[in-house]
């Protein structure tokens, strides 16, 4: 076995302990929308932290990019071709998930104030749960906005870009 199946292997029987003491996803479902197994590569005391940090990161990361989608202020010309094709009921389902992401945000910043394992594992629950709807009405409001892409984009706009 090669030092790097090594490390997954290990990674996943260490997540397997902290998986059975707070009742988790499994590490492959967790792997599949947060990519937990990078962990392998660190050697930690509190797995559950790191892959809280992980969880915690991709969910900012969606927050800003539905931001941009609610507010565009300054942002690339591919989100605004988003933005131009969104719906007001695409706008309220967003509008929805940035509130759930916020709240979220704020648990995840505590949590890298005052470690606490039970509030961890509660996060990541938590989080897990609530992707799995953000997931599906991202995917759709996104298959909704591939009407973009049939449209041309006047590269002769003459805006302002300075």
């Amino acid at each position: 076995m090669s030092e790097e199946k090594s490390k997954l292997a290990k990674l996943k029987k260490n997540y397997l302990e902290i998986q059975t003491k707070h009742g988790l996803p499994s590490f492959e479902d967790l792997n599949k929308d947060f990519h937990i197994e990078k962990i392998a590569e660190l050697e930690t005391e509190l797995l559950i932290r790191e892959v809280r940090r992980l969880v915690g990161d991709k969910m900012v990361s969606y927050m800003r990019f539905i931001e941009n989608l609610l507010n565009p202020v300054n942002v690339s010309m591919f989100i605004l071709s988003i933005v131009k094709a969104l719906n007001s009921e695409d706008k309220k389902k967003l509008s929805e998930m940035y509130k759930d992401l916020m709240k979220m945000e704020i648990v995840f910043i505590e949590l890298d104030l005052e470690f606490s394992e039970d509030k961890e594992s509660e996060f990541i629950k938590d989080s897990y749960k609530s992707w799995q709807g953000i997931k599906k009405d991202l995917l759709g409001i996104l298959g909704n906005v591939k009407v973009w892409k049939k449209t041309k984009v006047d590269s002769n706009n003459k805006g302002y870009f300075g």
